[in-house]
């Protein structure tokens, strides 16, 4: 989901603008060359509005119509984005027009997008990489609208959705934990029992093993999936904090502590799927729907592929055990929401959307449809929340530390130019090295 696109990467066509695709969190890392010759494009659909120097400082109220980009084209977030489109539409009488673009194509043609002719509202994510456009003068600040909907959102959300600048950025919509997700059937007839350290996991692991069973579902072949894994295994192995200042570039790469990590992980390697690098995460998931596979980590997202109420009744999951310091105190969340393009930031049902978006009305009407994420704003209904809901938020209530995923928490090239191969090269012979990964590093933060 690296925000930089190949310089090879051709320019994306347009999208239908009443159709809605998909959210697959962190799929934009994906730059396989065949899904890239058969992208659509972002389209110009600005809604009518025009550039305003400061934002919202301008703003059109008379304007009733206004324009979305969506990177959401699985069948759920298509969907449920759709709904809440719909009920802003019926509430409000302004008009949304839609330009859907396939998730990895939209966020490698993000910045060529952004500094074209963009949509007035985008999806996007919290961290580094919405600092990273607001800072290139790309979005427009969202003060006034955040004046509306603050009291909705905590502290760490706010935090999550404010520029270098000190000004707000981004409407969150929703997050989603990442950990272990496993059928409760299968485990119940083996008798395995939740792991809770590293050790445990690993005799787990063997035992499935033993059992027939692919014991760790993997799909990399879109390169996003393995970061979520490398994160895991650094902050279990050396705290939340070495994740932050290691997306950042302000540790070295080249150091033990890292070294560790890909030695941890080499433990688990025997039990990935051996397919990992052919399979998409949707594939993988597959696997742990047939029983094929004991557990799998991803987001929480993974249950929108079960589309057996059966199945998704048989879901559960566990946070990423323990294996050096911290516990199991920090947890992948990250934040998925809404922007607004420096070209949209006088367009005022841009402005109203987004204030509907950061709302529990809003989010609510999201939700009905994808049950797989949980609302950030105080208010949306939990009331239909299952017992997988309900863990995995009191999972991301209960943690002390809350990560973005490390293609959101670091330089969006270091994630997708230089994590996705390296990542996929130790996956594919459990090689590595950290001295070429300082190097790159050291080159492009330079070059910030």
């Amino acid at each position: 989901m690296a925000p930089q696109e190949s310089a090879s990467t051709p320019e994306l066509g347009a999208s239908s603008a009443s159709g809605f695709s998909r959210r697959t969190v962190l799929k934009g890392l994906g730059v396989g060359a065949g899904a890239i010759a058969a992208a659509p494009v972002l389209a110009a659909c600005t809604g009518g509005s025009k550039p305003s120097a400061g934002g919202s400082a301008s703003v059109n109220t008379t304007s009733k119509s206004t324009s979305l980009g969506s990177s959401g084209s699985d069948d759920v977030p298509k969907r449920a984005i759709q709904a809440m489109i719909d009920a802003f539409q019926t509430k409000t009488g302004d008009k949304v027009s839609i330009n859907t673009v396939a998730h990895n194509d939209f966020q490698n043609k993000i910045s060529t997008y952004l500094q074209g002719s963009p949509d007035d509202v985008f999806t996007w994510f919290a961290g580094y990489r919405m600092r990273y456009y607001a800072k290139q003068g790309l979005a427009a600040p969202l003060d006034e609208v955040w004046s509306k909907i603050g009291a909705n959102f905590s502290d760490a959300i706010a935090k999550a959705s404010t520029g270098d600048d000190g000004k707000k950025y981004f409407v969150p919509n929703y997050n989603y934990p990442w950990g272990f997700f496993y059928r409760k059937s299968v485990w119940a007839a083996k008798g395995y029992q939740v792991p809770t350290t590293f050790d445990q996991l690993k005799t787990l692991c063997a035992q499935m093993q033993k059992d027939g069973l692919t014991p760790i579902a993997f799909g990399d072949k879109d390169g996003w999936p393995a970061m979520g894994t490398f994160d895991y295994i650094n902050m279990r192995t050396n705290g939340y904090q070495f994740h932050v200042d290691l997306c950042a570039h302000k540790v070295s790469w080249d150091q033990q502590k890292v070294k560790d990590v890909f030695d941890n992980w080499k433990a688990l390697l025997p039990y990935q799927d051996k397919a990992a690098l052919g399979m998409t995460w949707e594939e993988s998931a597959q696997t742990l729907a047939k029983k094929k596979s004991g557990m799998y980590l991803l987001g929480s997202f993974v249950t929108q592929q079960f589309t057996d109420k059966t199945v998704l009744a048989d879901i559960d999951f566990f946070p990423f055990p323990a294996i050096a310091v911290e516990g199991q105190d920090a947890i992948e969340a990250p934040i998925d929401g809404f922007m607004l393009s420096k070209k949209g930031g006088d367009n005022g049902a841009a402005v109203a959307l987004l204030e509907y978006i950061g709302s529990a009305e809003g989010q609510d009407a999201y939700a009905k449809i994808d049950t797989s994420n949980i609302a950030t704003a105080k208010g949306a209904d939990t009331s239909t929340f299952t017992d997988l809901n309900k863990k995995c938020a009191e999972a991301i209530a209960n943690a002390k530390s809350i990560s973005q995923f490390f293609d959101r928490d670091a330089l969006p090239a270091m994630a997708n130019n230089v994590m996705i191969p390296a990542l996929q090269a130790f996956i594919k012979d459990g090689t590595y090295d950290t001295k070429n990964l300082e190097a790159q590093a050291k080159t492009l933060y330079a070059s910030q």
